[in-house]
Parts: C-alpha cells; sequence; structure tokens
C-alpha cells in the first residue's frame, strides 16, 4: 500500500523512567545490550549532550511537554498536579489535526497515585487514553481508559504498554498523522522488577562500577545488573514499536524520538536515584529518527535539554508552538548541526520524600560544555565541575582559587536566569507559599504520608 502523499508527518515519543543517558551502547556504554535503540541511532540522530532540567519525575515531565521551566508550570514537586491552563505539545497537534494517544505512567495529575484522569483539559490535549497516574509495580500492570474502572492486565507492564501502542498505530487510519506518547516505568526501582530472562542475561555478565563509587560496589554490581536488565526489556520493546511502524509503512514519515525524564544515580559519590546536578542525574539520553526528515547515523554534540523537547517537535514537523514557551526549536541542531544551547539550566526547587530522607537540598545549577556549576539556597557556591578535565566529578573545585573567574561567571549567568524566570530560590516551606501551592502541597503530604 503506497503511503498517503498529502499524510503530514508523524511523531512516535517513548520516555523511559530514570535511564541514565550514558547507558546506552551507542553512547558508548558496552555492559549494556541495546540493539533496537542503537538501531534508532544508526538510521537517525543521538543528541549525546541532552540534559533532564529538574532531575525528577513531575517536575521534569511537566517541562518536557509543556516547553516551560517549573516556576511557570508550577510542578516544583513530585504529586503536585499540572494546572490545567498550561499548555502541552499534544494541544497544538491535536488541533492541527494531529491523532494524540497516551500510554503509560502520566504522574502529573497529583494525588492520590491511583487517581483517574478523566477526558477533558486535565489529559492536555491527549485523545486516546490508556495511562495510570503512577505506579512501580511492573508486574501488575494497570491503566484507566475514559471510565473510572481500572483496567488489570497480566505480565510485564512495558509489554502491555506496548501491546496498546501497536493496537492503537494499527487502528489509525492511513491519511492520519499521529502523536503517541509511550511512558514506561522501568528501569526506574524497584530494579528487580524485570523478567527473569532478561536478569539471567547479565547475571554472570562483568559489570564495571565506575570510579565515583565509593562504598558497596559488590552489592551495587548486582543492582546496576538489574537496571542493565531492565534497559534491555525496554529495547526489546522499541524493536517492537520500529517493526508495527515498518508493517504500516509509517517508518519514514514517522519522528521516533527516545529520551527519559531524568537519570539516576547508581551510587555515584554515595547517592542513589535523582535531585541532584551530577551528570548520573541530569544527562538523558536523546535518539531521534525520522528517515523522511533526518540525517542517518549523526551524533550531535551541542547541548538541549527537556525544556527545548516540545518546541523542538513542534519546529521539526512545522506546527507552531501554542504561546511563549522556556525552551528553544533545535530542530536545527538535529538536522544539520545548528546550534545547541551554550547553557543548559538545572534546577532542584523542593526537598520532598527522597531528598528529605537523603539530605539533598534545593539547588539552582548550569552545565554548560565544560562546566557544572550549582549553588544552594542563599546563592552559596556549592559544586563546580570541570567536566573535561575530571568526566566522573571526582573534584569539586569551588573554591579553587584557580576556577575563580569561571565561577563568577557562572553565578552571574545563572542570576540572569533566576531574574528571567522570576526565581527567587527560595527554600521549600517559602517557595510554596510564593507560588500558592500550600493547599496541593498539604494534599500531597495527607497522601503520601498519612498519620
Amino acid at each position: 500500500m503506497p503511503r498517503a502523499a498529502t499524510r503530514a508527518p508523524s511523531i512516535l515519543l517513548v520516555v523511559a523512567d530514570q535511564l541514565r543517558g550514558r547507558d546506552l551502547r551507542a553512547m558508548g556504554n558496552a555492559q549494556v545490550r541495546t540493539p533496537n535503540i542503537d538501531g534508532l541511532a544508526s538510521r537517525g540522530v543521538l543528541a549525546s549532550h541532552c540534559y533532564a532540567n529538574t532531575p525528577v519525575c513531575c517536575p521534569n515531565r511537566a517541562t518536557l511537554f509543556s516547553g516551560l521551566y517549573p516556576m511557570r508550570h508550577t510542578v516544583i514537586g513530585n504529586d503536585l498536579p499540572v494546572p490545567d491552563d498550561v499548555r502541552f505539545v499534544s494541544e497544538p497537534l491535536r488541533d492541527a489535526g494531529y491523532r494524540t494517544g497516551y500510554i503509560g505512567k502520566w504522574h502529573l495529575d497529583g494525588v492520590p497515585r491511583d487517581k483517574f484522569t478523566p477526558p477533558g483539559p486535565r489529559r492536555h490535549g491527549f485523545e486516546f487514553w490508556a495511562a495510570y497516574n503512577c505506579s512501580h509495580d511492573y508486574f501488575r500492570p494497570r491503566y484507566y481508559r475514559d471510565t473510572d474502572q481500572v483496567v488489570l492486565a497480566t505480565g510485564y507492564e512495558p509489554e502491555v504498554q506496548t501491546g496498546l501502542a501497536v493496537d492503537f498505530l494499527a487502528e489509525l487510519d492511513d491519511t492520519d498523522p499521529f502523536f503517541l506518547v509511550i511512558s514506561w516505568g522501568p528501569p526506574h526501582d524497584p530494579y528487580d522488577q524485570v523478567p527473569e530472562r532478561f536478569r539471567r542475561d547479565y547475571r554472570a555478565a562483568e559489570v564495571g562500577v565506575p570510579p565515583n563509587v565509593p562504598a558497596d560496589r559488590d552489592r551495587l554490581a548486582g543492582t546496576v545488573r538489574d537496571y542493565y536488565a531492565a534497559i534491555t526489556a525496554l529495547d526489546e520493546q522499541v524493536g517492537r514499536l520500529m517493526r508495527a511502524l515498518r508493517a504500516l509503512r509509517r517508518d519514514d514519515d514517522t519522528l521516533t524520538v527516545f529520551t527519559s525524564d531524568h537519570g539516576d544515580m547508581l551510587g555515584a559519590h554515595g547517592w542513589m536515584n535523582k535531585q541532584l546536578p551530577h551528570e548520573e542525574a541530569v544527562h538523558v539520553p536523546l535518539v531521534a529518527c525520522w528517515p523522511d526528515g533526518l540525517p542517518a547515523g549523526v551524533v550531535r554534540d551541542g547541548l538541549l535539554s527537556s525544556v527545548d523537547l516540545a518546541p523542538t517537535l513542534l519546529g521539526m514537523v512545522g506546527v507552531p508552538s501554542p504561546g511563549a514557551v522556556d525552551g528553544c526549536d533545535r530542530s536545527g541542531l538535529l538536522r544539520d548541526s545548528g546550534a545547541g544551547a551554550e547553557h543548559v539550566f538545572l534546577h532542584n526547587m523542593t526537598r520532598f520524600d527522597e531528598s528529605i530522607r537523603s539530605g539533598k537540598p534545593e539547588w539552582r545549577g548550569i552545565r554548560s560544555g565544560r562546566w557544572t556549576y550549582a549553588e544552594t539556597v542563599g546563592r552559596r557556591p556549592w559544586l563546580l565541575f570541570d567536566n573535561h578535565a575530571d568526566p566522573w566529578q571526582l573534584h569539586n573545585l569551588i573554591d579553587d582559587a584557580a576556577t575563580t573567574s569561571s565561577r563568577q561567571r557562572l553565578a552571574a549567568i545563572l542570576n540572569e536566569h533566576l531574574l528571567s524566570t522570576r526565581d527567587p530560590f527560595l527554600d521549600t516551606p517559602r517557595m510554596i507559599e510564593h507560588l500558592d501551592l500550600l493547599d496541593a502541597w498539604n494534599d500531597r503530604e495527607r497522601a503520601l504520608r498519612p498519620v
């Protein structure tokens, strides 16, 4: 069946949860097996320096879909709802005639985590819906459609979700452009919730532990094996999606993007999970494959970040943005080596849950081509790493006299960012009050930490 000549290009956006940018074979990690994602990179563009602006789930997901920083979408911590009037990338695409769909983890509708999100403004432009607010029980898949009756499925959650995506694609009219998001929960912990066949393949594998992991290296190696197994399990589902597109003859005119909402410290510097400005937490993968619109087998090393994704997707397919956004259209970077960002701005707006338990502070920071710089509340300089000379970020240069001019320059750039985004850089209680979020914050506290 020939492809319809008048069909607009489609978009398939695949989002993993807590997957580090370095942990694809295409990114140089020979320990993890990702043949299908690597195949996307060989047929498309690998953006090697993509960053999560706010390395924790809800704030960065809201940024990823809206093109706004947390000060504007106001999701400054996990389990706060996105306001209905925040425009997601799905809305201008829907208005332009795209069939929009969302499958998987949502985590953008507040509490409780099993909350039903009804059709309407709280779905932010997504029409087809097979989603669940938040669960990390990967062997008890569940999702809502258009009623408040939860659908319980059997099997491994990413496999079930990919099956729903394949069905969505098969039911499209040949002339329909689509925007489909698949949001998987893995490789987010619990790390051992991976089908045994994938865990078994890694059990005897040699897994190197990076030099910035200070302790429990043997125990951590087992965790990393399970984490890699989850990535390979997701990679298999990427292969299913690509075969479905090819069978429908929609692979050439579909922009397929694979990324993650943030990374995972995995023991680096003694930390687990995220909410830190270190590379393990903020560096995320970005692979874009579009045979009709992008070159093949190209690596772009310009900087971009989650806030750029929504305007970039719209720019790639020629749909205007729905209004002023904080991110930039980086389609030129993907197409033909256009400019990346000079700096990526990083945030941890609030302390909650994990960051309270582990003592991680509120902070603001910058990732430039060379430097990582961060401050804590009160504009106190905290971290400075030279990523060229020290890629594992072992040496904090914040008090090194030789870096004074670089530190001052980065602090001035950060100050401009705080002013332009009207970010008062307050501690958590005062930031909640400043953004008039006290009721929503109290709701999340009651739901997640009942007395």
